[in-house]
């Protein structure tokens, strides 16, 4: 079956809107989530697709896996975090074992 980019973002994106307010995961985890579904793309994929398509959904409840964002992001992602009740450490990054939600 050939790759439908555009139904991988779709994917992608349906896939960040479900991520409950407080929470995150991580571009891994939406890899291997759609992976299942038969749409074999790695972590960077979701991130391209995030990085062209992912102003309209709370892109900041995507991070790496360990807790943080790219630089550029980080004030807005912040305020995001503040305003939901994200858990977040002392360094700034998000509390990953508190804050992590799986897809299912």
């Amino acid at each position: 079956m050939p790759w439908d980019q555009e139904a991988y973002a779709e994917a992608v994106l349906a896939l960040v809107e479900r991520v409950p307010r407080g929470r995150v995961t991580t571009y891994g985890a939406i890899a291997e989530h759609l992976t299942g579904l038969g749409l074999p793309r790695g972590p960077r994929t979701v991130g391209r697709v995030m990085s062209l398509h992912g102003g309209g959904v709370p892109w900041w409840r995507v991070v790496r896996a360990d807790g943080s964002l790219p630089p550029s992001h980080g004030d807005e992602a912040r305020a995001a975090y503040l305003e939901e009740g994200t858990p977040l450490r002392g360094t700034g990054r998000v509390d990953m074992p508190a804050a992590y939600w799986q897809p299912r």
